[in-house]
């Protein structure tokens, strides 16, 4: 079956469904449409008012780098670092880090196995591919392509490394001694995450950990092909995340930004640098205290960017399946009553995966 272009379809035959279809089928994914030489991109992928929508940034303001060197052995430095994340986390969602125990080198490496994965022969990469996210390994593009108003420029390599880590059997042979290095480095920097969010809280540095927040892991290895038409479409359009925080890589090509004060801003790669950036559950449970920010990734003409995001929470039962999470008590008063209702990470992920990408926060739907 053809998968028609944006410049040969009108709207009025435009059967959007059966082109979704076609393109699911093939199993190939966005790098399969760019290795068959594509140079207009299917309307399936195009963003209604896209050409509308400027991919400009503002440049008078930058997401806070923070530096982690010496907050384990200077007093003074780590209360420094809590007040920094402390306001990154209020007004910004994100922050960049470096110093934050993870190798040059383990990164690099992370981003070169992404990148074998998805540039290995097509017959071999179909295997992995899927849509029953009960899988803990799975590979396909776009999560939300049956619901999403229109398909992202990526596709994705998803696997759940924590608290159950799969079989390394489970694992694709070209990334899995890699995979299994990184999560385990990023599952140890995150305990230290929520060590620094408990204390910028004004909690027990263990609160966030004790309430179970450190204990998942959901990876997240994302490959966007140059794209013949970036002005279409998006790589990842506007969206917040469903963790608690996300750890994120990525490689030096840019184009993701972070919405602050209804400006997007360009969040530069730094050599080195990991992006953190908190989700809709720590907003959910902070009761709003930290935010949980629209963020999204431009299309490129050049390419593949590679980024690797650590979700940061349960994402298949038993372990998600009936603890509650609401607004922490510690944080409410008279004068700052509790914003949302309990809820469970996997009613959560339920109501954000059925909705998909499309510009709406997942924390309407739970407030009170």
């Amino acid at each position: 079956m053809v998968i028609t272009s944006s410049a040969e379809v009108q709207e009025s035959n435009y059967d959007k469904e059966s082109q979704i279809k076609a393109f699911d089928d093939t199993r190939t994914g966005v790098k399969g449409l760019i290795d068959n030489g594509i140079t207009k991109i299917p309307k399936i992928f195009v963003h209604d008012k896209r050409s509308d929508v400027s991919s400009d940034s503002d440049q008078s303001a930058a997401v806070p780098l923070i530096d982690f060197e010496g907050i384990d052995e200077d007093r003074s430095q780590r209360a420094k670092v809590v007040e920094g994340v402390r306001d990154a986390c209020a007004e910004w969602g994100f922050f960049q880090v470096v110093n934050h125990g993870i190798p040059v080198s383990v990164l690099e490496e992370m981003i070169r196995g992404v990148a074998r994965f998805h540039e290995q022969e097509s017959e071999v990469k179909k295997e992995w591919y899927s849509r029953d996210y009960t899988r803990k390994v799975l590979y396909n593009s776009n999560f939300d392509l049956y619901q999403a108003p229109a398909a992202n420029w990526r596709d994705t390599l998803s696997c759940v490394m924590a608290p159950r880590q799969p079989n390394p059997q489970d694992l694709p042979d070209v990334c899995r001694d890699i995979i299994i290095d990184y999560s385990n480095k990023v599952m140890v920097l995150a305990q230290r995450l929520f060590e620094l969010l408990s204390e910028a809280l004004g909690l027990d540095p263990n609160y966030l950990k004790d309430i179970h927040c450190a204990e998942g892991l959901f990876f997240l290895g994302h490959y966007y092909p140059a794209c013949p038409e970036p002005d279409l479409t998006f790589g990842t359009s506007s969206h917040s995340d469903s963790s608690f925080l996300t750890v994120l890589l990525q490689d030096q090509i840019g184009g993701l930004q972070v919405l602050h004060e209804n400006q997007w801003i360009d969040l530069n790669p730094i050599p080195g640098a990991l992006v953190i950036n908190l989700g809709d559950m720590l907003q959910l449970i902070s009761n709003d205290r930290f935010i949980s920010v629209q963020h999204r990734v431009l299309a490129k003409t050049v390419g593949p960017r590679i980024s690797v995001a650590c979700f940061i929470r349960q994402h298949l039962p038993p372990e998600n399946a009936s603890r509650l999470y609401g607004p922490i008590k510690e944080l409410l008063s008279e004068e700052s009553p509790a914003i949302y209702r309990e809820t469970t990470v996997k009613d959560l992920v339920t109501h954000y995966y059925a909705k998909g990408l499309d510009g709406i926060s997942a924390l309407e739907h739970f407030k009170l």
